[in-house]
């Protein structure tokens, strides 16, 4: 489980072979992640960190790197295979019993990647427009919830439904200085984590309807509103 709140910027190296080459072919690779001793002066083998919002595993480590291994749907769910060497990625470690809880839950399974449509100035703040490349993932992106971008806990400032739909968010001025998305360019790619709690709320909803063949509107609105007070208590 993780936060959403980048701790550094680490810089990445794939193992040998073609990523995309090998995700086609059934095959994995390996990542290996160096310039970010801040992160490691408690590290231990089989630690999860999250890489562009990306839980991996560790596999091995030493003061300033570590290595991770990337599986095949990794590959193919994420954009950790169109890093090349010198590639940025954002870095954050599993949570402890003492995180401050100052994003919001994400526990690091990358829904799908989002193509940005744009990069607009406002202020100085970068208003960034995202669509995904699945589109059924639009239908949990709600105006002023969450929404993780290459591990980065953001707030949906507007949200576009349809075939052609997207999504914006705003980095201000302190965040484009600590996360690799504010460099990022129209045509480029980042993960797309939704926030959990619509994927509940769904399940939770569709399951009531399914065992009442049809359901009191006023019993299903409490149910939400408690669902979803739960999750934010946690």
């Amino acid at each position: 489980m993780f936060t959403g709140l980048v701790e550094t910027i680490g810089s990445a190296r794939h193992g040998p072979g073609a990523p995309r080459y090998l995700a086609e072919r059934g095959g994995g690779t390996s990542l290996t992640i160096s310039n970010c001793e801040e992160i490691l002066s408690d590290a231990h083998l089989g630690d999860s960190i999250a890489v562009n919002g990306t839980c991996l595993t560790v596999t091995e480590f030493d003061k300033t790197w570590f290595k991770v291994g990337v599986a095949p749907e990794t590959l193919r769910r994420t954009n950790l295979g169109s890093l090349t060497t010198g590639s940025n990625v954002n870095l954050e470690r599993a949570v402890s019993a003492d995180t401050r809880m100052g994003g919001h839950f994400v526990q690091g399974h990358v829904d799908t990647v989002a193509q940005i449509l744009s990069v607009t100035p406002d202020g100085n703040s970068l208003v960034f427009r995202l669509q995904p490349r699945d589109k059924d993932v639009l239908r949990y992106v709600v105006e002023k919830g969450y929404v993780t971008l290459d591990g980065a806990s953001l707030t949906v400032t507007k949200v576009v439904d349809g075939e052609d739909g997207y999504w914006e968010v705003m980095l201000i001025a302190y965040t484009q200085e600590k996360v690799v998305t504010a460099g990022k360019k129209a045509g480029e790619f980042v993960n797309v984590e939704i926030d959990i709690v619509g994927k509940y709320v769904e399940k939770s909803v569709a399951g009531y309807f399914a065992g009442t063949g049809g359901g009191d509107f006023a019993i299903l609105e409490k149910m939400v509103s408690r669902l979803v007070d739960e999750k934010l208590k946690k």
